[in-house]
């Protein structure tokens, strides 16, 4: 800790539920926090999410709240669609440069009313979709997006690539359309950083063997939790996507690229175990002459109500499970073939499938090497964030006054980050504390003070 009281602000990096949690523990605490995050919206994965595990209580449900109050909460400040380029000082004195990518859009300016992303008239596939659905070249995240501001895609957009349209710029009842737009940096002092940069899904062409994504109706879990959710691009009925017709037979495959060495990673993912038989469940409910198989090495359904959650997809929705590993995918006219190998009868098995949904391997958020060296910290060798010690210092880094949550440091469910996210808030309060001590008059009643 510095010698003399520090700045009484924190810095929250990401804001996915980790960040979301680490954020409102602060600043309804009173101490202001500065929020910055890649993406135009806040939420992260959560926010694409149909239902959770093993509640099945609606994603959207539990986030939207969390995120319209942090979006109004006059204690944080919120640089969305932006970077950290930069940190430098000591707890309780840094400077964060952060970098402020143009939306082209004055987001002071603009009301959301949307006009502008109806009319334009590009269309790309939706990353926030998984690529399943698609949004124009003026677009926000999603429907419940918070900030619920536009930005250009300016890889896309007709004026950007050709030198013509500005019909976002025609339309827009307030002129908030800035063409000219460019880069700014901000600085902040703060005197603690909290790293919550989550994590991403191993892309599907480095799974050569299961089509290497090459196959359109092979895909990854998120993108089936799209077409499970009522505000994805299928409004919630489960549609292939290569012809939209109703898969009566899905194999969801366990285990692809974790656990793997040679090909993936060599660790377990920790939650696809549970998010498998949440979908097989799921599809199952929405589907009702479906047939579901997963394909699985062994269960690890570690947590409250896990076991008997994927006993209740085993026993009450008949969906089968097969131990063995699937050595190949591949199309086969208008089926996708899977071939495994069921270990427990040692007979080798080959299933013609509709639709084929893999759990694939939880990975570091690709950015996140880059602020383990902008913020002078340790990754593992799989690129998560080392503890300062496993056991009894698991929030805290190397370098004093920096906190970590979620799964910058490896896969862990959305009840263990929340955990985690708010056991961080609590480093950074506690550092708070012992600061406005310092700061106190003899005598002086902190309960009562004001920072």
């Amino acid at each position: 800790m510095a010698a003399q009281p520090g700045e009484m602000r924190a810095l929250v990096i990401g804001a996915g539920i980790a960040g979301i949690q680490a954020a409102l523990d602060i600043a309804n605490s009173g101490y202001d926090v500065v929020v910055v995050e890649r993406l135009p919206s806040i939420g992260g994965h959560m926010a694409q999410l149909s239902e959770t595990f093993p509640t099945l209580d609606c994603s959207q449900c539990i986030l939207t709240p969390r995120t319209v109050e942090m979006g109004h909460h006059p204690h944080i400040r919120l640089y969305t669609y932006s970077d950290l380029i930069g940190l430098e000082g000591e707890a309780g004195h840094f400077r964060a440069r952060i970098r402020r990518r143009p939306p082209y859009v004055h987001w002071d300016a603009c009301t959301g009313c949307g006009v502008c992303t109806t009319k334009c008239p590009t269309r790309v596939p939706a990353e926030f979709e998984g690529g399943l659905g698609r949004r124009r070249a003026i677009y926000t995240l999603s429907p419940q997006a918070v900030p619920n501001k536009p930005v250009i895609d300016r890889e896309h957009c007709r004026y950007f690539t050709q030198g013509k349209c500005r019909v976002c710029e025609q339309v827009c009842p307030v002129g908030a359309i800035d063409y000219e737009q460019g880069v700014s940096i901000a600085e902040e002092t703060v005197g603690a950083v909290v790293l919550a940069t989550g994590y991403q899904l191993m892309p599907l062409s480095r799974l050569p063997e299961y089509g290497g994504g090459a196959v359109p109706d092979v895909i990854d879990g998120l993108q089936f939790e799209r077409l499970l959710s009522a505000s994805g691009p299928t409004a919630g009925q489960v549609r292939r996507p290569s012809d939209g017709r109703e898969p009566k037979t899905v194999v969801f495959v366990q285990c692809a690229g974790s656990r793997d060495p040679e090909h993936g990673v060599p660790y377990c993912s920790k939650i696809c175990c549970m998010y498998t038989a949440k979908h097989a469940l799921l599809y199952r409910h929405r589907v009702h002459d479906g047939r579901a198989i997963v394909f699985y090495i062994d269960i690890r359904s570690g947590g409250k109500g896990y076991e008997e959650f994927v006993q209740r997809a085993m026993e009450e929705e008949q969906v089968l499970y097969l131990r063995g590993k699937v050595s190949k995918v591949f199309r086969e006219g208008d089926r996708v073939k899977v071939w495994g190998t069921d270990t427990l009868s040692g007979r080798n098995v080959e299933v013609a499938a509709d639709l084929v949904v893999l759990a694939s391997a939880a990975v570091p958020d690709p950015e996140q090497a880059e602020l383990v060296r902008i913020l002078g910290l340790e990754a593992d060798a799989n690129g998560f964030l080392n503890e300062l010690e496993p056991n009894l210092a698991p929030v805290e880094t190397g370098r004093p006054g920096i906190y970590m949550a979620g799964a910058a440091l490896g896969p862990r469910d959305i009840p263990e980050t929340v955990a985690q996210a708010s056991a961080a808030a609590a480093k950074v309060l506690a550092q708070f504390a012992r600061w406005r001590l310092l700061v106190a008059e003899p005598g002086h009643d902190l309960a009562t003070d004001e920072h």
